[in-house]
């Protein structure tokens, strides 16, 4: 009888943990349609807007068309490559950004193309993490190291499953249900759509709050936020499960 009460008590002790989790949806973003196309047309639009700007600067007469063009497309505070994120304008990052990823396993390398931890957060929509045990990556972690001094976080992006071509989309498994730890200890269960739209989740600001003593903070301790793969919707070809991008935005930045 006492045993049996023991083992209720441990098990509403165990489900009462688990339910302070928050569980959270994200709010959709952006959709990244790319393609090797795509890029071959951006490239083609990049070398005649630097052919117009060339000519602009020479004071040469534009035409009524060249003008339109320089106006409409060849803004110069775009992106500087078709597969970036962020454009030139300073964001979260300008304030020291983060600092490495590290992972519980990777993809081996093919040809020239690498799957490595750090390529969830290049900032580029043509790399991917992708992890590198047999099956799913069920239980496989991506964990990012932060320095004590680096601006507080208030919002996650996801960029879900290989989002280069619509072809490495398919193929490939996508996450569904990711549980977020900050420094080791269990923070959130992320529940992912099956979408290449970005995803959006906002905390309240995690990191070191304590920043009027710069030399302080810089000598505090580092944290981590690490990404565990729960659940993945499968791919069509492949049972390796990728992850575009885990980027973030924030405060204490200006």
């Amino acid at each position: 009888m006492h045993i049996r009460l023991l083992a209720l008590i441990i098990g509403l002790s165990f489900g009462t943990h688990a339910q302070s989790i928050k569980k959270l949806k994200p709010t959709l973003g952006p959709l990244i349609e790319k393609s090797a196309e795509g890029e071959a047309e951006f490239l083609k639009m990049q070398s005649l807007c630097s052919e117009l700007w060339k000519k602009q600067d020479k004071k040469a007469n534009l035409t009524a068309d060249e003008k339109a063009i320089l106006e409409e497309s060849c803004s110069e505070g775009g992106i500087e490559n078709y597969y970036d994120i962020l454009g030139a304008a300073c964001s979260w990052y300008c304030g020291g950004g983060e600092d490495t990823q590290t992972a519980s396993s990777e993809l081996p390398p093919f040809k020239d193309i690498n799957y490595s931890p750090g390529n969830a957060h290049d900032l580029s929509y043509k790399t991917a993490w992708i992890e590198g045990v047999p099956g799913y990556g069920i239980g496989q972690s991506l964990t990012y190291h932060f320095r004590p001094e680096n601006p507080r976080i208030t919002k996650v992006i996801v960029v879900n499953g290989y989002v280069k071509s619509e072809k490495s989309w398919n193929e490939n498994s996508r996450v569904k249900t990711v549980k977020m730890y900050v420094d080791n200890k269990p923070f959130a269960i992320l529940n992912l759509e099956d979408t290449k739209q970005e995803q959006e989740f906002v905390f309240d600001p995690l990191g070191n709050g304590d920043r009027e003593d710069f030399l302080k903070l810089k000598n505090g301790p580092s944290w981590t936020m690490t990404f565990e793969i729960v659940e993945v919707y499968k791919g069509e070809k492949f049972d390796d499960t990728a992850l575009t991008e885990i980027y973030f935005d924030g405060i204490d930045v200006h």
